[in-house]
């Protein structure tokens, strides 16, 4: 059986000099290979001038692209095909000035931000650790300082040693410099204005009674740390209204939402930001729920259900992250998911929902008290659950669950299933968001 097109497989019919730029996409990207003969439903052309091509294709790639690459030829029922095989190139490689790359089974152009973070990645660097010229250790701010001494002489994993040494010394141990310039990371963490160097660089929060009407907001600016502490306070003493109650004589909060899930979901969203997009970090509080998000995207070619499965990536920022971490500010690289969960679930609440696009990522926390299951009492008459709201119930609590998956915890067959979940979807109960394999469900709110 043939493989179909995918990430690392193209089609082409017949061979064009532009089709150069999906090479380029490729050695840019995980390589792959470019089939010459076949049209897009894999349906077998073949190519009359083999030969030629044999010849023609390898040299014109040399001369554009500067690279190397197999061009082999191939019989498939009695017809020719040219397979081109690019390996992907740890340098950036760039047709005629202009850099592709290959993304999903699209060809795509980078530009701008996108082009930055790519030729830094080519170059082993990540954004946070581009050095700055015209930043003296003079324009960092003292009090930033001496937050991160605080926490990080309380988390231990700083040494005394290193914390009584003036603040140049700790920038060193941070890495946080680079020869006589000081990096990215440095003016984010630690400057009172990163603002200045940094486009988008501070957080936005606003309460909601609906989508179009907002009551208030606040803008938190200053270093990241100071971000940090300033908006969860915000959001515990403005933003959510705490129940009160009283266990003998002591008064007990209980806020809508995981005190420690929030913190985790806005120290993620600090250290995975992608600080060159230029927006802020955007919290949004209604009566019932809040948003966070921030702009950045998923490791290459993950679906939000690999990002719940794996529980972890490697940050967005690698020198904010490790700063955060020595303060006791986050406990391990990327394992905020897991412990958002884990805040969830000990709270008897609903899990976080996530969403991401092209803009960024979104996490969502839903406020409630989710009943817990009581233990079934033997009694003569049974009172029947519904198929679909037992799919409403496992939805609820997960869902990545697929229709198998579903009618086997529910004792149905597959295609009963299948219809209780259209009849769901055709009266808005649920969504489905993402692509048919690898997307997830989202049990909409009731009205």
């Amino acid at each position: 059986m043939n493989p179909k097109e995918s990430q690392n497989i193209e089609w082409k019919e017949a061979w064009r000099d532009e089709y150069i730029r999906w090479v380029c996409g490729f050695a840019n990207a995980q390589g792959g290979k470019l089939i010459i003969g076949k049209n897009d439903k894999g349906v077998i052309l073949g190519v009359a001038n083999a030969k030629k091509l044999l010849e023609d294709i390898p040299n014109k790639i040399k001369d554009i692209l500067g690279i190397i690459v197999d061009v082999n030829l191939r019989v498939e029922k009695g017809k020719d095909l040219i397979e081109i095989v690019v390996e992907p190139y740890p340098y950036p490689v760039s047709y005629k000035g202009e850099y592709y790359y290959r993304s999903g089974s699209t060809k795509q152009e980078l530009k701008g931000a996108a082009l930055d973070k790519f030729l830094l990645e080519k170059q082993g660097k990540r954004w946070d650790a581009v050095p700055v010229p015209r930043v003296a250790m003079a324009d960092l701010k003292k009090d930033s300082f001496d937050l991160f001494r605080a926490k990080a002489a309380k988390s231990g994993r700083v040494s005394d040693e290193v914390l009584s040494e003036g603040n140049a010394s700790l920038i060193e141990n941070l890495n946080l410099k680079e020869g006589h310039y000081l990096k990215r990371a440095a003016i984010l963490l630690f400057h009172q204005n990163p603002e200045k160097w940094v486009v988008g660089s501070y957080i936005k929060i606003g309460y909601f009674r609906t989508d179009a009407d907002l009551l208030y907001q606040d803008e938190i600016h200053g270093s990241l740390f100071v971000q940090a502490e300033k908006t969860l306070d915000l959001l515990l003493t403005k933003y959510l209204k705490a129940s009160i109650s009283y266990e003998g004589i002591s008064r007990v909060e209980r806020f809508p939402f995981p005190k420690a899930a929030l913190r985790e979901a806005l120290l993620n969203a600090i250290v995975h930001k992608d600080y060159g997009g230029g927006a802020p970090i955007q919290i949004s509080v209604y009566e019932d729920k809040i948003y966070f998000w921030n702009d950045g995207q998923l490791p290459e070619n993950w679906t939000v259900a690999q990002l719940l499965a794996k529980h972890a990536s490697k940050p967005f920022n690698p020198l904010i992250a490790n700063a955060f971490f020595r303060a006791g500010m986050i406990e391990s690289w990327g394992r905020g998911i897991e412990k958002i969960r884990q805040e969830c679930k000990a709270a008897g609440m609903p899990l976080p929902e996530y969403r991401t696009d092209a803009s960024g990522l979104m996490v969502k926390f839903k406020a409630g008290i989710l009943k817990k299951e009581k233990t079934p009492v033997k009694t003569p008459v049974k009172t029947p659950v519904k198929t679909p709201q037992k799919i409403v119930a496992l939805l609820e609590n997960d869902g990545s669950l697929s229709i198998v998956e579903l009618a086997k915890q529910i004792g149905r067959s597959a295609s009963a299933v299948e219809r209780a979940i259209r009849k769901l979807r055709e009266a808005g109960t649920i969504e489905h968001i993402g692509p048919a394999k690898g997307g997830h469900w989202v049990v909409k709110e009731k009205q």
